[in-house]
């Protein structure tokens, strides 16, 4: 965990205070938990459907997703996106659509990396899962800062 205390990881923090909240039921909560324990020693990830209305995600769902990164899949996901384009199309006409990527830490923070930065998309939340040995911890959740530049810590209501 001492990499997140270097320099390249404290970059990715803004640690100001944002305005966009997200309403995550505490069910979806236990099911990425679950999820990331099973997943244990590697990252899972996943994808949250639902809506973002007046800067609020609305999560209704959460979708479990194949980590295709299978050299480092201790510290490392790749969401498969096929499964992507399937869920993207299932929703079509829904009035519901992707609003979110989950992952899990196994045994790191639940805060992002570098590598998370690298390959963020603007508009979604991402919501990261520590799992400390075997056992799912915190889940906190970010979203790009205004500038896309950074990380910010995003107020859920119900996760526990």
């Amino acid at each position: 965990m001492q990499r997140f205390e270097s320099e390249a990881y404290r970059a990715v923090i803004d640690h100001g205070k944002d305005v966009r909240h997200c309403h995550l039921p505490a069910k979806l909560v236990q099911q990425m938990r679950k999820q990331a324990e099973a997943g244990y020693p590697h990252e899972i990830c996943g994808l949250l459907v639902g809506a973002v209305r007046e800067q609020v995600w609305w999560v209704s769902e959460v979708r479990a997703v194949a980590n295709l990164n299978t050299d480092r899949a201790d510290d490392r996901f790749e969401l498969d996106p096929q499964a992507y384009q399937r869920i993207d199309r299932e929703l079509r006409g829904t009035g519901k659509e992707i609003i979110g990527v989950y992952h899990s830490h196994p045994d790191c923070l639940a805060q992002p990396s570098p590598t998370d930065l690298a390959h963020a998309w603007d508009m979604l939340l991402y919501p990261i899962i520590s799992v400390h040995q075997g056992k799912a911890d915190q889940v906190v959740c970010w979203a790009l800062n205004a500038e896309g530049k950074r990380f910010i810590r995003i107020d859920c209501a119900d996760v526990q």
